[in-house]
């Protein structure tokens, strides 16, 4: 149980909880593995947990009527999934499915509940957690709300090299081989014109395409294009 106390202590909605609280949490969550390509949770489905992301990364997509997915975001370790959905009791609109081999923590919304309601410091603790997490969120605005396609792609990258990046001579190495599909999704624009800006950027030295994922070299243009 202590493994799974330290798994919720990485997430932003549980790491201001006092120990005891963190005990009592532990108690009512369980960890469960899933490979690549694994729903977690599916669309219209009903949010029986609270899900947090242990390791791996989680990308959270939704079906449009033409039949096509829209990735509307990608999650990594100590992030929440769902949870404001999940806190008002209402079906997920988005599927949740596993980009890699990631394990989960999933808090029983019930019983979660239940603490919410015997203990005080409970929800002091988890309120500052939400209150951090709609901050985080709130950063995020500017990479989707319009703008240049270039300059969400900047977004895009300078957030993937923060969050996942590993430090190489030559640049930032973000280990996820999202195809030219994905990222025109999580950009929303086409595949064609993501084509063209990720051939620009290699040619360039700004972002290079690896067999792994992808090879940020120039941050200092990248930060140019964000604030564009």
């Amino acid at each position: 149980m202590a493994k799974v106390e330290d798994l919720l202590r990485s997430s932003t909605l549980y790491r201001n909880l006092s120990a005891e609280d963190l005990r009592r949490l532990a108690q009512v969550s369980l960890a469960r593995s899933y490979d690549k390509g694994d729903t977690i949770f599916g669309e219209g489905e009903a949010p029986d947990f609270l899900v947090t992301i242990a390791s791996g990364r989680v990308k959270v997509v939704k079906m449009i009527p033409s039949g096509k997915e829209i990735i509307l975001e990608i999650f990594g370790p100590g992030d929440p999934v769902g949870a404001v959905v999940a806190y008002e009791g209402r079906p997920y609109p988005a599927s949740a499915v596993a980009l890699e081999p990631c394990s989960c923590i999933l808090v029983r919304r019930s019983e979660f509940f239940a603490l919410l309601e015997r203990h005080p410091s409970f929800v002091r603790g988890f309120l500052t957690g939400m209150a951090q997490r709609i901050v985080e969120l709130t950063r995020r605005i500017p990479e989707v709300a319009g703008g240049r396609v270039e300059t969400r792609f900047a977004h895009l990258f300078l957030k993937l090299a923060e969050r996942v990046g590993e430090r190489r001579p030559e640049g930032r190495f973000v280990p996820m081989p999202l195809s030219r599909q994905e990222l025109a999704e999580l950009t929303g624009t086409t595949t064609e014109t993501c084509i063209r800006i990720m051939s620009r950027w290699g040619k360039e030295g700004v972002v290079s395409t690896e067999r792994d994922g992808f090879l940020v070299r120039d941050e200092e243009t990248l930060e140019r294009l964000a604030g564009a």
